[in-house]
């Protein structure tokens, strides 16, 4: 049934709003295959519209997401306990599994090394750390790492030296190292 103008047109859809959308329904969920490649092959057409609208309601997007978490943060939280509930063995037998692979002892041991206050540690630093094989300040070898320590500045957190325990602790190490 064409339609000559477009009031007429605009009319007809609210007078039979409702059937037209429970036809479409239909419609959809009977092509599915057909309306996913057709949204595919439009998305992969217009790929710089959608991204140049994207960047231009960046803004507007932020604040509907805040306002939704913001309004939904009770749901979002007993979804997560309930998760979390269901998971909790499950993550921390993956987590203590995780911690015994060297990947898992070095990010271990560099998070340690931030909650003490030391800055910029980075992989580098940790390399370096692993590979003294003796004190700096008074030459002990490390026989295991437990002995060995990353000895920083309290004040502006800047790492110093690889030392062993017993010159990191008693500061003995001042003395055999001159150049500070």
């Amino acid at each position: 049934m064409p339609f000559k103008d477009k009031e007429t047109r605009k009319a007809h859809y609210e007078a039979n709003k409702e059937r037209i959308k429970a036809r479409d329904k239909v419609w959809r969920d009977a092509n599915k295959d057909k309306v996913a490649a057709h949204n595919k092959k439009w998305r992969d057409a217009n790929k710089d519209k959608i991204a140049a609208y994207l960047q231009e309601n960046k803004e507007r997007f932020a604040e509907r997401d805040k306002a939704y978490n913001e309004a939904n943060k009770e749901r979002f939280a007993a979804r997560y306990k309930v998760y979390y509930e269901e998971n909790k063995e499950k993550k921390t037998a993956q987590y203590k599994a995780y911690c015994k692979t060297e990947q898992g002892k070095k990010m271990k041991r560099m998070k340690n090394w931030r909650s003490y206050g030391v800055n910029n540690v980075n992989d580098e630093l940790y390399d370096y750390f692993m590979s003294c094989g003796k004190c700096e300040a008074c030459g002990k070898e490390f026989t295991d790492t437990y002995n060995k320590c990353l000895d920083h500045d309290h004040d502006t957190g800047d790492f110093r030296y690889v030392l062993c325990r017993s010159c990191n602790t008693k500061d003995s190490w001042k003395k055999h190292i001159t150049a500070i």
